[in-house]
């Protein structure tokens, strides 16, 4: 959801009820009836679609784990294999490096979505219902202490500096230059 407007792509789950003029007091006379009413869907978050075709849409891997074959292995001028070792080197680094990560990912990659999804949870568990609320108690405590803190201060160090203020304000700094 976005600032309230619906896009039309967004898979509707259940329906919600918009009154479009009016209050449900008075809406503009007429009988409050199912057509004065204006039924949009609201998506749920848990069940948003993902994107099979864009992967990592806020390009997090961009710079760390995209490795191509030219990346890896290249051969400078003036040694050079044979062509048909090079197309099988490219061949066998490509295939062996797409299906070993769909292996890895199909037998690890559950699991650890799993483990970081606990995490995840309890990390956000702890920040919500732990950390804020320290936060908040730490700040409202603090304010009495640096109400007193403040009454100090100002009860000790106003008078010296206002003391030290007259005994220098006197003084007169005069700059010459001798030639």
């Amino acid at each position: 959801m976005s600032g309230g407007k619906f896009a039309e792509s967004e898979v509707l789950l259940y329906p919600i009820t918009i009154r479009e003029k009016g209050n449900i007091y008075k809406p503009h006379n007429k009988v409050m009836s199912d057509e004065n009413y204006n039924e949009k869907m609201v998506r749920d978050a848990h069940t948003k679609e993902i994107d099979l075709v864009e992967r990592d849409p806020k390009h997090l891997n961009d710079d760390v784990v995209k490795v191509d074959f030219e990346d890896v292995i290249a051969e400078p001028e003036g040694t050079h294999s044979f062509d048909g070792i090079w197309k099988a080197s490219f061949t066998t680094f490509t295939v062996s490096k797409y299906w070993f990560y769909r292996l890895l990912s199909a037998l690890i990659g559950i699991p650890l979505s799993l483990i970081w999804g606990i995490y995840f949870a309890i990390l956000s568990f702890i920040h919500i219902w732990v950390v804020v609320p320290l936060i908040k108690s730490y700040l409202i405590e603090i304010q009495c202490v640096s109400r007193v803190y403040s009454i100090c201060i100002h009860t000790c160090c106003d008078p010296l500096f206002d003391a030290v203020g007259k005994m220098f304000s006197s003084v007169r700094v005069a700059f010459r230059k001798e030639v």
